[in-house]
């Protein structure tokens, strides 16, 4: 692999590497392959070589490299651009060493499904393809790891990496959908959806295809489609494959985007179906964990937003027993609250929104309460249940209040939910009247 004419000028000098989490240590991986010289800056990271970017050290580098954590507005990324330094996100600058295909696919939800899939499906299909990005595994570590020029990335793309892009161009971009979220980011929604709408702008090739929500954003804010643009509609017709994870709201418009991206592509159908049947959703999203008796317990704990827990809690047809909240990312929770609350029995509060959706579901009559910890949330769940029930983990909010990530959160609420199964206690409804009796 040969070092790109984009970045060869600012080599005289280290890179700055900006953070040195999942992205930061792919980064770094790439830039010892090819022998460039680096320096990481971390606030928090022990390994870190540097935990300051002050104006003294942006003057070092030529070149600055961050991880998406990093909102454009931030300090260190000013002082880099004061310094005069270049400055790139990670996806941005591994796309510049990635020889392969690269398949985007980016949308509110449903963005780590459709890329696992479809990697899944391409595999399955004789074609070599690898799932990265945004689901945990960088572009820069599958650019470090060889053979691109016969895979195929299939990319998960945060509106964080999208928002800062100018050398990323993949050959089709897949939007599933537009919803509230990331507001703690973007000063409104009309931002975020310009965030995302950059990798519309870096296309290599006419392949987009786009759910309804992100068609009707584009109207709303006067942004014209490309004339090369599908819309799928969930209700366009053809047939879900039986027996997949792929039958019910959301997930039916996730594999309809596949499915048209696929037979564009000139590939079997009747082979993607096959692929469907065989494919396993990642975990951490809407599927049951365990069950206690005829208690159900489901792990969504990937719902980070409103639109996706909104999507979980009206696909059962009985009201809930619901596990939420988390650290806010801006939003209306007043309404967020309202709109769920037709769809949960009782709300069992966590993180730190607990206190503002109590008081919300408290006005409305809903029985509700607030807890330390997912354990105790999950215990007084269960407490409550008589015959028949779903405890559902769908918090909302991100983890980030309470938990490292999703994947802790939704791991935490499963070994509550096996302790539970594995120390039997006596099984009462006391807590529910407690509940109760807050909420009143």
């Amino acid at each position: 692999m040969s070092v790109p004419d984009q970045i060869k000028p600012y080599l005289d000098r280290p890179v700055a590497v900006l953070g040195y989490g999942v992205s930061g240590r792919g980064l770094a991986a790439l830039l010892r392959a090819e022998g460039i010289w680096f320096e990481v800056y971390d606030e928090h990271d022990g390994e870190a070589t540097y935990h300051e970017f002050g104006e003294k050290q942006a003057r070092l580098h030529r070149l600055a490299v961050c991880s998406p954590g990093f909102p454009q507005n931030h300090p260190w990324l000013e002082r880099a651009r004061a310094a005069g330094c270049d400055l790139l996100g990670e996806l941005d600058f591994a796309s510049l060493f990635w020889a392969g295909a690269l398949i985007a696919v980016t949308g509110t939800n449903g963005k780590t499904t459709v890329a696992e899939f479809l990697a899944f499906a391409y595999k399955r299909a004789g074609i070599n393809a690898v799932a990265a990005g945004n689901i945990g595994y960088p572009l820069s570590r599958l650019c470090e790891a060889g053979n691109a020029r016969t895979t195929t990335a299939v990319c998960e793309v945060s509106s964080f990496q999208a928002e800062g892009l100018r050398h990323l161009r993949p050959q089709a971009v897949i939007w599933t959908n537009f919803a509230e979220d990331h507001l703690d980011r973007y000063t409104d929604m009309r931002g975020y959806f310009e965030a995302k709408w950059r990798l519309i702008e870096s296309l290599a090739r006419p392949r987009l295809l786009v759910g309804e929500s992100v068609a009707q954003a584009a109207a709303e804010y006067g942004v014209e489609l490309p004339s090369f643009a599908d819309v799928i509609k969930v209700d366009s017709g053809g047939d879900i494959p039986a027996g997949t994870c792929f039958q019910s709201y959301p997930q039916r418009e996730n594999y309809l985007l596949v499915r048209a991206f696929w037979q564009q592509e000139g590939l079997s159908v009747r082979a993607l179906a096959e692929s469907a049947k065989q494919f396993k959703p990642p975990r951490h999203r809407l599927a049951v964990a365990d069950q206690i008796g005829q208690v159900r317990f489901w792990n969504d704990s990937k719902a980070t937003n409103f639109a996706s827990t909104i999507a979980a809690l009206k696909s059962f047809e009985k009201p809930v027993l619901w596990i939420g909240g988390g650290k806010s990312k801006g939003g209306d929770i007043p309404a967020f609250a309202r709109a769920i609350g037709p769809h949960v029995r009782k709300a069992f509060l966590i993180g730190e929104t607990a206190p503002d959706l109590k008081a919300v579901f408290e006005t409305a009559g809903h029985p509700c309460a607030v807890f330390d910890n997912i354990d105790e949330a999950v215990a007084a769940a269960f407490d409550c249940t008589e015959g028949e029930a779903d405890i559902v983990l769908s918090p909302g909010f991100a983890s980030l209040d309470q938990f490292s990530g999703y994947a802790e959160r939704g791991i935490r609420f499963e070994k509550a939910v096996l302790s539970l199964k594995n120390s039997p206690r006596p099984h009462t409804s006391v807590e529910c009247a407690v509940i109760s009796e807050k909420s009143s």
